[in-house]
């Protein structure tokens, strides 16, 4: 999305997505090791786009006037990659800092199972300008993927029984070779010939511009595009999305949990999960990816539909994305699939993500007005409250938001234009502050359930799930 706008050619590009798969694999490993111990991949963020896109129009950064070579086009990347990589850098402090030091751990004693719901639904719902809109950009493949998956998985296995479980669990193995094909096949004989720009980038699978831009080997190393650049304006911003990216990490850890099969995260572990997810951010500061770390909504959505929550597994995939990282043309080759193919499962993974929110519902009373205020007000302004920010940017070019310091407009856009952070803050505002606490209340918002896994301590399959490798509880014991 970035690269190109930043005076970035096709070699900058691939170069940018082996190093973001490098690191994702890197940050995986270590939060499958020292972090959550879940099953849960770690990708880059959507929540990093608007400071992004603000440090990249800034004026000292637009285009060149013409003409301008080249070389002033890489010129300008880097100089952008550099500052991009020091306010990745003083985020990550930031989500390190409220992870290590309990500063997170404290905040989450406050959520209950009846403020999870919106904080777990809205990380599925919240990305659905990831769903069907792309989709429908190019409808004979995304379409015909998105039914496809749904054939394979949901009613293959009622009328096909087989002894094990092939069809739901190879669903996407099973779809994407054969949607892939058939876009190569349309490519191949020029049906998109005649179509319109935007129609041939997301619809032909040899536009991406990767598979010849990619090198045969590629080692990412730290600071390859230079020394980063410190700003505190752009700081500022980039800290506010980081903050945006551990919510939506925090939601996401908790649907792994239960897709996985295991107990609900208690509140020390979810910290300890933030502050290595802000390793991971420090870590695409030093290597220069553009955006920051997050836990993948997607991999929580493939959980519920492949039935398959082992670590290990996860474990031996980041030796896959280490080695399609490394090996530029094998990754090239597989980016190469066409977005609606992609966006079709999102539309299966994220609706996944979603109703393991909604099961939490079972543990809350749902004949309570107190519950039924607090789940509607949450969920309407979750949705209505990021639409506003994102139409208005789209129609004005700018935050609704308008002071004279542009680090500031960014952070309040960035927070309240994400579905995840507005719906639980209302979620959890509403339920610590509507009623005093006595039993019928922790009945309502389902505290009798939760308290047993509030703490570490308190349920004895927590140390089963959750313990650190090494033995090195006895040095970071959980509280």
């Amino acid at each position: 999305m970035f690269v190109n706008q930043m005076g970035g050619s096709n070699v900058e590009k691939a170069k940018v997505i082996q190093t973001l798969l490098f690191v994702s694999g890197l940050s995986t490993l270590l939060q499958s090791l020292f972090g959550t111990r879940l099953p849960s991949v770690i990708g880059g963020s959507y929540a990093y786009i608007i400071p992004i896109s603000s440090i990249l129009h800034v004026k000292r950064y637009q285009m060149s006037p013409e003409p301008c070579d080249a070389d002033c086009g890489y010129q300008r990347f880097e100089r952008t990659m550099r500052e991009m990589q020091g306010a990745l850098i003083v985020a990550s402090c930031f989500q390190m800092l409220i992870g290590f030091l309990g500063i997170w751990r404290n905040i989450l004693r406050f959520i209950t199972p009846l403020s999870m719901v919106p904080l777990m639904t809205m990380t599925g719902f919240g990305l659905y300008y990831l769903g069907f809109p792309l989709v429908v950009k190019c409808v004979e493949i995304g379409l015909l993927e998105l039914i496809l998956v749904i054939i394979i998985s949901q009613y293959l296995p009622h009328y096909l029984k087989m002894k094990r479980r092939i069809y739901d669990r190879y669903a996407v193995m099973l779809s994407v070779p054969f949607l892939w094909v058939f876009a190569q096949v349309l490519t191949s004989s020029g049906a998109y010939h005649k179509a319109s720009s935007e129609s041939q980038a997301v619809c032909r699978t040899d536009r991406a511009g990767l598979i010849s831009g990619a090198p045969w080997i590629y080692i990412p190393y730290p600071f390859q595009w230079g020394m980063p650049t410190f700003k505190a304006g752009e700081a500022f911003a980039v800290m506010a999305a980081s903050f945006v990216a551990s919510v939506e990490s925090t939601a996401t850890f908790l649907v792994t949990a239960r897709y996985g099969s295991a107990t609900p995260v208690p509140a020390s572990v979810l910290s300890r999960g933030i502050s290595w997810l802000g390793f991971g951010t420090f870590l695409t500061g030093i290597f220069g990816t553009v955006t920051g770390s997050t836990a993948s909504v997607e991999n929580a959505g493939s959980l519920a539909l492949t039935r398959v929550g082992s670590r290990r597994v996860i474990q031996i995939s980041v030796a896959f994305m280490i080695f399609f990282s490394i090996l530029g043309k094998f990754g090239a080759f597989f980016a190469s699939i066409p977005l609606p193919v992609l966006a079709a499962l999102n539309c299966v993974f994220y609706s996944y993500a979603s109703s393991a929110g909604l099961g939490l519902l079972q543990y809350c009373n749902l004949n309570s007005f107190r519950t039924k205020f607090i789940l509607g007000l949450s969920f309407l302004l979750g949705l209505s409250i990021p639409q506003y920010f994102r139409e208005h940017q789209l129609s004005t070019g700018a935050s609704p938001v308008r002071t004279h310091a542009r680090w500031f407009n960014d952070m309040v856009t960035v927070i309240f234009t994400s579905h995840t952070v507005v719906a639980a803050s209302v979620a959890v505002l509403l339920d610590c502050t509507l009623c005093r606490e006595d039993d019928e209340t922790r009945k309502d918002r389902g505290s009798h359930w939760w308290e047993k896994f509030a703490s570490y301590n308190t349920d004895v399959r927590s140390h089963d799930f959750y313990r650190l490798p090494f033995k090195l509880d006895k040095f970071f014991p959980p509280l």
